[in-house]
């Protein structure tokens, strides 16, 4: 079961990677010759799945998955589980992920940076959010009820939730359904 991302969400994600990437490329320097690259900054994923809530009564869902990765230059710990309500083939889906970006806070610093467009329209909107003194975003699409919210919790966990099949305010319950503070604890 694998969550289908609307073009408008998938836009929004886009550009908001685009403006990091960007950010990134332009700011990053190459290590001085010789020069370790630190480990262990990023947690183990292990640590992350935990957070992974449980499906709701009534809906079913996929094993956990997660990675930690290095990548040359730095590291990243992935996270993500994806859930769905019947067997339907419109049947209402979530996803959840999390990203440990510690080896990276210019990555976080790009990503909020693209957070400040507010949009309503007929189609839907855009807006940023503040939830718990946490800085994030939230897209959601009418057709089709699609739905995104992103969170930066701890300043280096990306916390990304995707609804389909649902009305807005459910992305705020899935939210509600991940223990934040134990997130931030997570080291």
């Amino acid at each position: 079961m694998k969550t289908q991302i609307p073009a408008r969400s998938l836009r929004a994600f886009l550009t908001l990677l685009l403006c990091s990437c960007g950010a990134l490329i332009s700011e990053a320097q190459p290590p001085p010759p010789g020069a370790e690259i630190p480990t262990g900054a990023v947690v183990d994923y292990k640590k992350l799945l935990l957070i992974l809530p449980e499906p709701p009564a009534g809906w079913k869902a996929e094993p956990s998955e997660g990675s930690t990765d290095d990548l040359g230059e730095t590291q990243i710990a992935t996270v993500h589980r994806d859930y769905q309500k019947g067997e339907a083939a419109d049947a209402q889906t979530t996803s959840i992920s999390i990203l440990d970006a510690a080896a990276n806070p210019e990555y976080v610093e790009a990503t909020t940076a693209g957070w400040n467009s507010n949009v309503s329209d007929a189609d839907g909107y855009t807006k940023s959010l503040t939830i718990d003194g946490l800085p994030g975003f939230e897209t959601f699409e009418n057709d089709g009820k699609h739905g995104s919210v992103w969170l930066v919790v701890a300043k280096r966990y990306i916390l990304q939730i995707d609804t389909t099949g649902q009305d807005a305010p459910e992305l705020q319950e899935w939210l509600k359904r991940v223990d934040l503070k134990k997130l931030a604890e997570i080291k």
